[in-house]
């Protein structure tokens, strides 16, 4: 009897432990934590998919391009950083300053994508639509340049990568993602000051307004332009290395995000940078927010059917200005 008892008591020992802990894991975070959490990550994406969708939005403005080929920038921005940083062929530069050369060369490719493709084709007299086109074939050789060189493989950069996690009441961010997050916000709000206080963002906003009129006063208009587009290829290089930086690395990063940039600008309003950060937040946090219901596949659908939902009620954006046509 006591062999029969014992035997009882060791096998049913394991149930009652697996019970207790089923109702511990039960308990888990509230529906109030899990939302709060998916809040900061939201804010965390929309700021990364605002910084790359201002250069994008600022260029249509200026020369009414739809750059096709931006998000293959972003990509570049964060392999050329992963290169100096963590490949093995690189020279192994801390992030820091890898990705401070990454934005340097983001800059460049931009101004020299400027004059080398689209000021000979304006001066040609071609049209937006087979611009457009050529944007697309750029977009399509950058890619497969970036995918013979990079490779398939995913890959994360050498700091930064596992960290312990702040906690934030019942929410938690890791100091990595929280710099991230308040350096992209000073970046955002450099460039608004820059867009407001400056002689030259004067001149952004006043060839967004009337191309004629700004070239009649006096304005350098092409001299503009290239600054735009090297502010554009910067800021979509910085926002790379964020967006590789708290994801990962990988050939097609750029292209997975620039459906989200062109929602986020679309959703703000076409042509305006302020629009485009407003968009791309609203996008970032409705992207998160809708994983507490939906599979997290379906994240980036209903960003966008918050953006076909605000169109409807509102056809020129969230800050757009509605036009008369004709």
């Amino acid at each position: 009897m006591f062999v029969l008892a014992l035997a009882l008591v060791l096998v049913s020992a394991p149930a009652v432990f697996a019970r207790a802990q089923g109702e511990d894991v039960a308990r888990g975070p509230t529906f109030g934590a899990r939302a709060l959490q998916a809040l900061i990550d939201g804010i965390q994406f929309g700021v990364i998919i605002a910084i790359t969708s201002v250069g994008l939005s600022l260029i249509f403005g200026t020369i009414h391009l739809i750059n096709f080929a931006h998000g293959e920038f972003v990509t570049i921005g964060a392999t050329f950083a992963f290169f100096l940083n963590a490949s093995a062929a690189g020279p192994g530069w801390h992030l820091i300053p890898a990705a401070i050369a990454a934005v340097v060369f983001g800059a460049l490719l931009g101004g020299a994508v400027e004059r080398g493709i689209w000021r000979p084709l304006r001066a040609r007299g071609t049209g937006l639509i087979n611009m457009f086109i050529v944007t697309i074939g750029l977009s399509l050789l950058l890619r497969h340049v970036v995918l013979v060189l990079y490779g398939t493989r995913p890959a994360s950069f050498a700091q930064y990568d596992i960290q312990k996690a702040i906690s934030l009441g019942p929410a938690s961010i890791t100091p990595r993602d929280l710099t991230v997050t308040l350096l992209a916000v000073l970046v955002l709000l450099g460039i608004a000051a820059l867009l407001q206080k400056t002689r030259i963002g004067t001149a952004v906003r006043a060839i967004s307004a009337n191309r004629d009129l700004a070239e009649a006063t006096g304005i350098d208009v092409q001299r503009v332009v290239l600054f735009v587009w090297m502010l554009g290829g910067a800021l979509a290089a910085l926002g790379g290395v964020f967006f590789g930086l708290v994801e990962i690395v990988t050939w097609d990063m750029g292209f997975k995000l620039l459906l989200l940039m062109f929602a986020g600008i679309i959703l703000g309003g076409l042509g305006s940078a302020y629009g485009a950060m407003v968009g791309s937040l609203v996008i970032g946090i409705v992207a998160q927010m809708s994983t507490l219901w939906f599979p997290v596949d379906l994240q980036y659908a209903w960003a966008l059917l918050v953006l076909i939902v605000v169109l409807l009620v509102r056809p020129q954006g969230i800050l757009g200005r509605a036009e008369r046509v004709g």
